[in-house]
């Protein structure tokens, strides 16, 4: 049976009470003032594990075999070259040297 924690709204004293799960926050007794007004609190929880099983051995299991992936792609050349920065002559077609679009240079 879990171990819940209560406060008593009517004399503001904070108990634990072991109980089954069944049973309604409003159903429980203050030890303190025999009133019915206790409150369900938010607590933490302790657990046992038995066996070989951690908990989150899948989700580390992936991250291991993506971080493997990932440090072989880093060590592939890039695809298509290196990369440059974006300026004005990186966009559209290429021009071959010598049609319009070396109009303003001029040939000596």
């Amino acid at each position: 049976m879990p171990l819940y924690e209560y406060r008593c709204e009517g004399c503001g004293e904070q108990f634990e009470v072991v109980q089954p799960v069944s049973v309604k926050a409003e159903e429980t007794t203050c030890p303190h003032c025999r009133a019915q007004k206790a409150t369900r609190l938010l607590s933490s929880f302790a657990s046992k594990i038995t066996g070989d099983h951690k908990p989150g051995f899948k989700e580390m299991k992936a991250y291991d075999m993506l971080n493997e992936r990932m440090s072989k792609f880093a060590k592939l050349p890039p695809a298509m070259g290196k990369r440059v920065v974006p300026s004005p002559e990186n966009f559209g077609p290429p021009v071959p040297p010598g049609s319009k679009g070396d109009a303003g240079k001029s040939e000596t």
